[in-house]
Order: structure tokens, then C-alpha cells, then sequence
């Protein structure tokens, strides 16, 4: 059975569950428990010759990521991040963050069903899957309102004045066996984790995906964004292989009955 889990620090009841069962159990959206695994096998490749981002039946299974620097709520349990991360921000973008995690988030757009934005999409516990296509590779999510995110591979150039948006605009390369996709474009109405790291229109997103066996997906990424920080940094996490695994329905804009708990202080 799926386990329930919530995208928002105080989200204690659910946004909306799929209203389909595939058995007599019920079936909810969230993240899976983590396989059994004694022996992973490498990580298997497109007809090209690239590593196989996911392709196949099953899905990616991302762990909370409360804080992107490590020093979240909750500890290392709730933030596995492979370092701890000094973040070097702007006075006022501190001032932001400290209040943000002061009145325990109680205006977390995630909590209010928007998009959860870049990284953060990375860092919420719900399944998602990679196709690899011709030109393009597409990301579709369970969660953050059940979306997608379209990372162009055909040669283009970002726009000059791309739209503002929740993904932003994605180019994507290979680097050996590693996915770089650069991207840009993004507005300012997401908070980048669940502790509120904030950002302005001015981010630019580097981020870098190495599968690195059958089970394992290194994800590495760095946040520059001259507005709000003094200088780039970069945090870096792994995100499980769940064999099997398809995408349930989440409409999170429906039925949410949680939002007047989100009081905060």
C-alpha cells in the first residue's frame, strides 16, 4: 500500500487522494518505502549508448529534502544531503529565510497546492518518472500538482526573455554519462525547500543527473542567483529506483481541508 506523505511542514491532512483503487486496498499518492536491495546491477543504457535516465517500468522515489543546506528541521533524517552547506545569503534574503522558518511556514506555496519549483520538485515525496525522447526529455511528476517538465536536448538556445514560470526554461546536455540540464526563466512565487530558502526571477539552475547503478540516481545542484545570494552553492543528494512503480492521480487543488491549520506563529 502507497503511504500517505505531506508536502508542507504542518500539512497534516490530506490535499486529495486518487479516488481510483487498483485493488481492495486502497491506493494513495506519496512517497513508497525504499526496496530490499543486496545487490544493484549497473545502470542500464539507451540504444545510443547513454544511460537509461528511467525509461522503463518503475519510477524515481525522492526522500523529503526539508533543507537543501543540511541544517533543517527534523535533522539529517529529514535532510540527507551529502554535505552540510554554509549558504551564503544576501541580508535580506537571510532575514526572509529566518522568518520563514520562525512561523513554521505557514505561507508554504507547496501547502497551497502551487507547483513546488526547481529544485524543490526534486525533493518531494512523491514518484516520478524520465522518458528520454528524440530532442526532448520529459519528467512527469505524481506530485506538486501533478505535472510535468519538458527539458529540450535538440541544440536550441534559452530564450532571451523567457516567461516567468514554476520549471523555468530547460536546456539539457550530456557530460559523459551525467544529464546537465541549465535552466533559467523562473518566477519568484516558489520557495526553492521546505524551510524556505527564497529566490528571485534572477535564478539560473544548473543541475546534474548521474544514475550510477540500476537503483541509484545521484542528483547535484547548483543555486545562482546574485539577488539573493553572495555567490553560488551547490548541494547534492541520491534518489532511489522503485522497480515496478507507475504514477497514481494526485490532484492536490481539490478538497484541501488543511489549509486553515496552517497557522503558524
Amino acid at each position: 500500500m502507497r503511504a500517505p506523505t505531506f508536502p508542507a511542514a504542518l500539512a497534516l491532512a490530506i490535499c486529495a487522494w486518487p479516488i481510483a483503487a487498483q485493488s481492495r486496498d486502497a491506493i494513495v499518492a506519496g512517497r513508497l518505502s525504499d526496496p530490499e536491495v543486496a545487490h544493484s546491477r549497473p545502470a542500464p543504457r539507451m540504444p545510443d549508448g547513454h544511460p537509461d535516465l528511467g525509461n522503463d517500468k518503475g519510477a524515481w522515489n525522492p526522500r523529503t529534502i526539508v533543507n537543501l543546506s543540511g541544517d533543517g528541521t527534523g535533522g539529517p533524517a529529514r535532510s540527507p544531503v551529502e554535505r552540510k552547506v554554509d549558504v551564503p545569503f544576501q541580508p535580506w534574503a537571510k532575514t526572509l529565510y529566518e522568518k520563514r522558518r520562525g512561523d513554521l511556514q505557514k505561507d508554504d506555496p507547496e501547502a497551497r497546492c502551487l507547483p513546488p519549483g526547481i529544485p524543490r520538485m526534486m525533493a518531494t515525496p512523491f514518484p516520478f518518472q524520465v522518458y528520454q525522447l528524440p530532442g526532448r526529455v520529459l519528467f512527469l511528476y505524481e506530485g506538486g500538482a501533478h505535472i510535468w517538465r519538458v527539458i529540450y536536448t535538440d541544440g536550441r538556445p534559452h530564450e532571451k526573455d523567457p516567461n516567468p514560470s514554476f520549471l523555468g526554461e530547460s536546456i539539457g546536455r550530456w557530460e559523459g554519462d551525467t544529464f546537465v540540464v541549465d535552466a533559467i526563466g523562473f518566477n519568484d512565487e516558489f520557495w526553492l525547500d521546505q524551510d524556505g530558502h527564497p529566490h528571485t526571477e534572477s535564478l539560473h539552475v544548473i543541475e546534474r543527473y548521474t544514475r550510477t547503478d540500476e537503483m541509484t540516481l545521484h542528483y547535484e545542484v547548483t543555486i545562482d542567483d546574485a539577488k539573493a545570494y553572495t555567490k553560488a552553492w551547490t548541494t547534492s543528494y541520491t534518489i532511489p529506483w522503485s522497480p515496478g512503480t507507475e504514477l497514481l492521480e494526485y490532484i492536490c487543488q481539490e478538497n484541501n481541508k488543511d489549509l486553515s491549520h496552517l497557522v503558524g506563529k
